[in-house]
């Protein structure tokens, strides 16, 4: 359900209305300004997939969606310090800048929305700041930000303010400091809107210790995502990944963009489908390199991929394979795997094998849309969890899993592991000391997903990975 405060700005946007938007005025969205889509700490283009499928069903161009994907994309623990894997806010901001230029030479376009989740949304102010100084003004029409820390995850004085993320810190210091005489934090022409949640939002928490309690106080409250002189929306109930890849963040953005309601926040299905997109693996942490489990988006050359149709959810003997694989490639030095043709609505595993990794069976559901966003990763078994005879991940990638807000069975249960209440997790790990594989399922809120279980000691891992 969308809040008061939504409802009252909408009539604001629609008075800045689709001129930027679309270039010759025409509402028919066929010369509809190109879009970037930017992840945030730690993520991938993979995570954008469901936003740019709800702009596709309706009617902007496929060739005009652009999701980025940062090789490096955790953040430095000190701004200003090179460290091994990891990308500082300005490289950050670089990076960004050369996928615009790319983007804009391609599409012959003169301006770009951006659309950034968390720590994406300040490459984009770093960027459009930064060409504002340089040129008077950014190429940018519109920046949508949803769940960008912009006052900070912590705002203390004198606590990590080497960090991107300190609201006291130098870096958010530039970015906030007043841009005109009425104090607001954001450079014109470019039009912004905030997207935040009303208290469900990890990452802007009063209390360090949220949802348990308890904890220091962080400095910031949770409108720390707002911006003077920005369209501030706030969305009840919503998690810090949902500002950007929920059905609601969605029809705040078209609405912004457009100056009218979507014809659907649904995803229409297509009559063909047609996947790719990456295959990435886990660098070692720089400060425990031992763990082998520090994520980038460096292409994972040489690993073997294969794909199966499986039996749905609720079906006898439920994600099981119906055939031989239907799809198979060793990756080369780009990453980039596919295309594979993919029947509309239809549950596949993705089987990826590569030294040092477990093999990593990942369930999807069906896929209603073409993507070239399909993000794989294969996971590492930590020392903890070699005890277990079978391993299987629920995950979440666009939002968490919250226990005391939504509907989930995992294996006829309530997820593991998460606390009662709070989205603070985006997984959950069953390990268990059963010998023979069997159909395993889960669901969340209504998305039913089916896998089967392997062989942890051979070297197998299971992942349920829930779409929405």
């Amino acid at each position: 359900m969308l809040s008061l405060r939504l409802l009252g700005g909408l009539a604001a946007a629609a008075l800045l209305s689709s001129c930027s938007t679309f270039p010759s005025g025409d509402p028919g969205y066929a010369d509809a300004l190109p879009i970037v889509f930017v992840h945030g700490n730690g993520d991938n283009a993979g995570l954008w997939q469901t936003t740019i499928w709800r702009f596709e069903s309706n009617g902007w161009p496929r060739n005009r969606l652009h999701a980025i994907n940062l090789p490096y994309p955790l953040a430095r623990d000190d701004d200003g310090k090179p460290q091994a894997g990891r990308t500082s806010s300005a490289e950050y901001r670089d990076y960004l800048a050369r996928e615009i230029d790319s983007v804009m030479r391609d599409s012959g376009a003169g301006k770009v929305i951006l659309i950034g989740n968390s720590r994406g949304g300040y490459a984009i102010r770093s960027y459009v700041q930064s060409m504002t100084d340089a040129r008077g003004a950014a190429p940018v029409s519109a920046a949508v930000l949803g769940g960008t820390p912009n006052h900070g995850v912590w705002s203390t004085p004198g606590v990590r303010e080497a960090s991107e993320f300190a609201g006291t810190g130098p870096f958010l210091r530039m970015l906030n400091a007043p841009k005109n005489a009425a104090g607001d934090e954001v450079v014109g022409p470019t039009r912004w809107m905030t997207i935040r949640s009303d208290s469900n939002d990890k990452y802007a928490q009063p209390d360090g210790a949220w949802p348990a309690g308890g904890g220091k106080p962080t400095g910031v409250t949770v409108a720390g995502p707002e911006l003077r002189g920005a369209e501030n929306i706030v969305i009840p109930g919503i998690d810090h990944r949902e500002t950007s890849y929920s059905a609601p963040a969605f029809e705040a953005t078209w609405r912004f963009l457009t100056g009218k309601a979507p014809a659907t926040a649904a995803i229409t299905s297509e009559k063909a489908v047609q996947l790719s997109g990456m295959v990435t693996g886990l660098g070692a942490d720089p400060l425990d390199p031992a763990s082998g489990n520090y994520a980038d988006n460096l292409p994972l050359r040489g690993a073997r991929l294969e794909i199966y149709q499986v039996r749905p959810a609720h079906a006898a003997d439920a994600g099981a394979r119906t055939g031989p694989a239907m799809h198979g490639q060793t990756i080369g030095a780009d990453g980039r795997w596919g295309p594979f043709a993919a029947q509309p609505g239809t549950p596949y595993e993705f089987v990826i094998t590569a030294p040092g990794y477990a093999t990593t069976h990942v369930y999807r559901s069906g896929f209603p849309r073409s993507s070239n966003v399909v993000m794989l990763r294969p996971e590492r078994i930590a020392e903890s969890d070699r005890q277990a005879r079978q391993i299987v991940l629920l995950t979440r990638p666009r939002g968490y899993l919250d226990a005391g807000r939504d509907r989930m069975l995992f294996d006829g249960r309530q997820p593991p592991g998460l606390p009662p209440h709070g989205a603070m997790l985006a997984t959950s790990k069953l390990l268990l000391q059963e010998s023979a594989p069997r159909s395993i399922e889960a669901e969340f809120n209504g998305e039913p997903i089916a896998g089967r279980t392997w062989n942890a000691g051979e070297g197998h891992v299971t992942v349920l990975e829930i779409m929405r």
